[in-house]
């Protein structure tokens, strides 16, 4: 993490995040593509009676709400990554 910091200006990260708006990755969305399956076979496997189950059924909660991406500024970010990786 160190090194990535060394050498990632802010502008870079927030061509990063920019990035993963149009293309997401990361096991964020790993964990939705694997929600989608799971949704998907539940309803074709669900009893005729039974409601139909919504993907946030199947999606995983992994702590606390994410902060609202729109208010997030690349200093803001690098300063997260920071602090989340005891960098400096």
């Amino acid at each position: 993490m160190r090194e990535l910091l060394a050498r990632t200006d802010s502008r870079e990260l927030a061509e990063w995040q920019a990035y993963s708006q149009v293309e997401p990755f990361g096991e964020g969305r790993a964990d939705l593509r694997a929600a989608e399956v799971a949704w998907t076979m539940a309803n074709l496997w669900r009893g005729k009676n039974q409601k139909a189950y919504k993907l946030a059924d199947f999606v995983l909660a992994a702590g606390p709400e994410p902060e609202d991406e729109a208010e997030m500024t690349p200093e803001r970010m690098l300063a997260a990554a920071k602090a989340a990786f005891g960098a400096g």
